[in-house]
């Protein structure tokens, strides 16, 4: 069995880089796409622990630049159950 599920979030452009820090502080984000109106992926970032500080603060300065053009985006976020909450 499989610990990997897949999420998506709607958002508007000024709320992305709001909505991906907050997935990241999450703690069980693998991955994060970012996709635009069109359903073009604008950016993939994988996350680590490791990574977390050196990959996604500069990709979220990329992101603002790309923000400006469109208006709305689909974030799909690869997450993992966490290990240490016991199974009903």
């Amino acid at each position: 069995m499989s610990n990997t599920f897949f999420e998506e979030f709607k958002v508007f452009g000024h709320e992305l880089a709001g909505k991906i820090k907050e997935l990241v502080h999450e703690g069980n984000v693998r991955k994060v796409v970012i996709r635009n109106e069109q359903g073009k992926t604008v950016i993939e970032i994988p996350v680590t622990m490791a990574a977390v500080g050196a990959v996604i603060v500069p990709e979220l300065a990329v992101l603002s630049t790309i923000v400006v053009l469109a208006s709305k985006y689909t974030i799909e976020v690869e997450k993992t159950h966490n290990a240490e909450t016991p199974a009903s």
